[in-house]
């Protein structure tokens, strides 16, 4: 039996043949759909200049969703912060804030602009419970590619600097409170957004300083086993190491992703998920996303041992199957991960696949809380 609430990652992916467009008004969809299945949480990533994902502004996606729902929170998963301010974040989240009080949660990335934080040594093999934690994947290259290089040269003016990450959360939390002052002692109380009641997340993919920051500020973390999931244990246990508790939280709260698709039955999940490991293949090879392909296009991609081995971790950590089996391994993840709560990202071709992904996971979920 499980009561862990569930929650959505949509990156607004864009199918191969379809458009940004059509993708956004999919999402919406996913969003209303998902609130009527019970999900506890709609959250939107951030990227750029990927082909096939139309996930470029969190803020506007959570404005177009939140104005589509009534009742499911609706945030960022996360904004990236190597190339913002604190103040244009707040200001951001608070006007959607202002129409739709108490349902934001405004998740904060570290990357974007800034180089990669250090990880600790991983630790391959299996979790005590039977977790798959693969080997570690070295995203060094990608910080080279020139898809990234030309990201972060049109992302930031000329000329500017990334904030020191520790000191922009820090920034960011005293502009929400309305207790920012300069060093001269000028205040800065922004218009809509301070007293917003926005919950305030960060995302981690190491146990690295995303975590640390997240423990020291009493905030709550999401770790991504979806991204990273040879470094998921580490990041949560680096998280509550340095938790501190907050006037909002007394303790450690964690959730935790996954990439799922779930079918009728095993075998249909797995035609359904067949465009997984090229998808991911143009992320990790620097080329960027591309449109979500089909199964036939998928399976007419020649593919190398170098390309296998590239997707390897994702692949097999992707969450495949029945509804049972697909809930049997998620529940596998929380035992792990001590999760309070689950994000699921599911990316199919077809909308209606992935509507009925969510949902029949869902039904499975809601059975086995009973």
């Amino acid at each position: 039996m499980t009561n862990t609430p569930l929650a959505v990652l949509d990156l607004v992916p864009i199918p191969s043949g379809s458009t940004a467009a059509q993708a956004m008004r999919n999402s919406i969809d996913l969003a209303r759909q998902a609130e009527r299945f019970g999900y506890a949480r709609y959250w939107f990533a951030e990227h750029h200049l990927n082909p096939g994902v139309a996930g470029t502004s969190p803020a506007i996606m959570i404005a177009l969703t939140a104005a589509a729902t009534s009742t499911i929170r609706v945030g960022s998963g996360a904004v990236l912060m190597g190339h913002r301010t604190a103040l244009s974040t707040v200001e951001e989240f608070g006007l959607v804030d202002a129409l739709h009080p108490g349902r934001l949660d405004l998740g904060l990335g570290r990357s974007g602009g800034r180089p990669a934080e250090p990880t600790p040594a991983p630790v391959n093999g299996r979790a005590p419970n039977g977790l798959l934690i693969p080997p570690r994947f070295s995203a060094a290259h990608l910080l080279a590619s020139p898809r990234f290089v030309l990201q972060r040269t049109l992302l930031q003016l000329p000329g500017a600097r990334s904030q020191d990450y520790v000191e922009q959360v820090d920034d960011l939390l005293r502009l929400l409170r309305g207790t920012y002052r300069s060093a001269d002692g000028e205040p800065a109380i922004p218009v809509p957004g301070a007293g917003a009641r926005i919950q305030v997340w960060i995302l981690g993919s190491s146990g690295g300083e995303s975590a640390e920051v997240a423990g020291a500020n009493g905030l709550r973390f999401a770790a991504n086993y979806h991204v990273s999931p040879a470094s998921v244990l580490e990041a949560v246990d680096g998280y509550r190491a340095a938790f501190r508790p907050s006037d909002e939280l007394e303790r450690p709260y964690v959730s935790v992703s996954a990439d799922v698709v779930v079918a009728p039955d095993t075998d249909t999940a797995r035609e359904l998920a067949t465009g997984y490991a090229l998808w991911v293949r143009g992320i990790r090879t620097g080329e960027g996303a591309i449109p979500f392909p089909t199964p036939e296009e998928a399976r007419a991609h020649g593919w190398t041992d170098a390309d296998r081995e590239l997707v390897a971790d994702r692949v097999d950590t992707q969450f495949v199957g029945d509804p049972a089996e697909v809930a049997d391994r998620l529940e596998q993840l929380r035992e792990a991960t001590g999760a309070d709560e689950l994000v699921v990202t599911t990316i199919t071709h077809d909308h209606a696949d992935r509507v009925r992904s969510y949902e029949l996971l869902a039904r499975e979920w809601r059975r086995r809380s009973r």
